[in-house]
């Protein structure tokens, strides 16, 4: 399994952003795949995932202004955001694993290197 993140950047808030994932060594049928981020002094937060059945899953202060998407043909998962704002700034991860964690309780076992993403107030 191999994750590669792109697309971070400065942005300033009420702004857009999105993030690509370059996935592979799997398929999405095999496993699930989202997005975890860490702003610093802050723990882990799970973002979006998307399951092995196409279910969604967001955490709860980006519902509504981030989407998550794949494109099976370039094994690619991307990451929409929208209306961000300063407390969007952190490193972003592409994750995958068999199933989507809580996102209070991200313990995915696959990680990419993380993209930063920093929202100008």
């Amino acid at each position: 399994v191999h994750l590669v993140e792109s697309g971070g950047g400065l942005v300033q808030a009420g702004g857009s952003l999105r993030l690509s994932c370059a996935a592979s060594g799997f398929t999405f049928d095999e496993l699930s795949i989202g997005w975890v981020r860490q702003a610093p002094g802050k723990e882990r937060e799970g973002v979006a995932c998307i399951a092995t059945d196409r279910a969604e899953y967001f955490g709860y202060s980006v519902k509504d202004r981030f989407t998550i998407s794949i494109d099976n043909a370039k094994n690619t998962v991307y990451l929409q955001m929208s209306s961000l704002k300063s407390e969007d700034t952190a490193v972003y991860y592409c994750v995958a694993d068999p199933a989507c964690w809580p996102t209070r309780s991200p313990l995915y076992n696959h990680w990419g290197q993380g993209t930063q993403v920093t929202v100008s107030s």
